[in-house]
C-alpha cells in the first residue's frame, strides 16, 4: 500500500502523469565504445550486445558505418553486425552517417539506420565540416534509399541544449532541426544533451519547443551525465510525456570535442529510475548488471554507473550459496 501512496504523491508532485511504459534505447555498443583509445576485440563487442538483448532491452544500437578512418574503434561494424544473435523483437540500428555508409550496413543486414545532424551550427561545421543546412540535404538521399529498401531511419540531434563552442542553444534551433529530421522521414528523432550541461529546466524548454513540431511519441531523450544531471534530466523528459530513453550501459561514452565531458546516462540508473516509479521496460536489471559488470572487466576500468557500483558492490558481499546436501 504504502508504495502505491507514495507514488500518486510524486506524480501531484511532479504535477503531471508520467508514461506507464518506457523504451529504452541501448546505445552502449556504438555511442559508448566509439571513443576508446584502446581496440575493443570484435568478440567482446558481440558479446556485449548479446548479453544486453537477453536483459530484456529492445532495442540496442550495435555499431556504427562511418569510415574507419573517423572511428578506427567501429571499423569492425560488418563482422559485428554478423556476428551477434539477433533476437525476436529486438532492434539492431546503426549509424550511418552517409549514403556510402548506408550501403555498407544494407549489405551487413542492418534493418534500421540512424542519421544525425546538430542544432549548433559551429558544431557542426566543426563536427562535419559542413553547415546544418547541408547536413540536412546530404541525408536525403539516404533516407530514401532506406525508404525503397524499407529500413527505418531514426534521428539525432546532438547539441540541444549547449554546444562546446558557441555555448547555450537556442530551444528554437534544437527544434528546427528535429522538425527537418522527423518532415524527411525520421520515425523518431532524439534529442542529444551531446555534452551534459542540461539542467531539467533547460531540457524542459528543448523539449516543449520540439513538441511544436514532432509529435511527443516520436521524440526520444539523450542525455549525458557530465554535470550529474542525466538521471533528471530524464526524469525531467517523462514529465513532459517522452516514453523513450537512451542510455549507456556502464555510463559509457563521452564527447571527443568537449574537454571532460562524461558518458551517457547510465541505463542501470535509467532502469533503477523507473522501476522506483512503477514504469514497465521489460528490462531484467540482475541481468543488466551482469552485462555491466562484463564491459567494466573487458574495459578494465570501473562501471560509471551509480546504481552498479553500489548493487554489485552489494553482490560481492553476499556470502556464497550453500551447496545443497545430497
Amino acid at each position: 500500500m504504502l508504495p502505491c501512496i507514495l507514488l500518486k504523491l510524486l506524480v501531484h508532485w511532479l504535477g503531471k502523469e508520467l508514461p506507464s511504459h518506457v523504451r529504452i534505447v541501448e546505445v552502449g555498443p556504438r555511442d559508448g565504445l566509439q571513443n576508446e583509445k584502446e581496440q575493443v576485440p570484435t568478440e567482446v563487442k558481440v558479446s556485449l550486445i548479446d548479453r544486453l538483448s537477453a536483459a530484456g532491452l529492445s532495442s540496442v544500437e550495435a555499431t556504427s558505418f562511418v569510415s574507419p578512418k573517423w572511428v578506427p574503434q567501429l571499423a569492425d561494424a560488418a563482422e559485428v553486425l554478423r556476428g551477434i544473435t539477433r533476437r525476436q523483437g529486438v532492434r539492431y540500428p546503426v549509424l550511418t552517417p552517409n549514403l556510402k555508409g548506408f550501403e555498407r550496413a544494407l549489405a551487413a543486414g542492418a534493418e534500421e539506420v540512424a542519421i544525425f545532424a546538430a542544432a549548433s551550427e559551429a558544431f557542426s561545421r566543426r563536427n562535419t565540416n559542413c553547415s546544418i543546412a547541408e547536413s540536412l540535404a546530404r541525408f536525403e538521399p539516404l533516407v530514401a534509399a532506406a525508404r525503397d529498401a524499407g529500413v527505418a531511419v531514426r534521428g539525432y540531434v546532438s547539441c540541444v541544449v549547449g554546444c562546446p563552442y558557441q555555448g547555450k542553444v537556442d530551444p528554437r534551433a534544437a527544434a528546427d532541426v528535429a522538425g527537418a529530421l522527423y518532415d524527411m522521414g525520421c520515425y523518431e528523432v532524439s534529442m542529444g544533451d551531446t555534452i551534459g550541461i542540461g539542467t531539467p529546466a533547460s531540457v524542459t524548454a528543448m523539449l516543449q519547443a520540439a513538441a511544436q513540431v514532432v509529435p511527443l511519441k516520436a521524440l526520444a531523450a539523450h542525455m549525458h551525465d557530465t554535470f550529474g544531471q542525466g538521471v533528471a534530466n530524464v526524469l525531467a523528459a517523462l514529465q513532459m510525456g517522452v516514453a523513450t530513453v537512451d542510455a549507456s550501459v556502464a555510463g559509457l561514452g563521452g564527447c571527443p570535442y568537449a574537454v571532460g565531458a562524461s558518458g551517457n546516462v547510465a541505463t542501470e540508473d535509467v532502469v533503477y529510475l523507473l522501476n522506483g516509479f512503477g514504469i514497465q521496460t521489460g528490462v531484467d536489471l540482475e541481468k543488466l548488471l551482469d552485462a555491466s559488470a562484463f564491459i567494466s572487466a573487458a574495459l578494465r576500468r570501473e562501471t560509471g554507473s551509480h546504481v552498479a557500483k553500489a548493487l554489485l558492490s552489494a553482490r560481492a558481499r553476499e556470502p556464497p550459496a550453500q551447496a545443497q546436501q545430497s
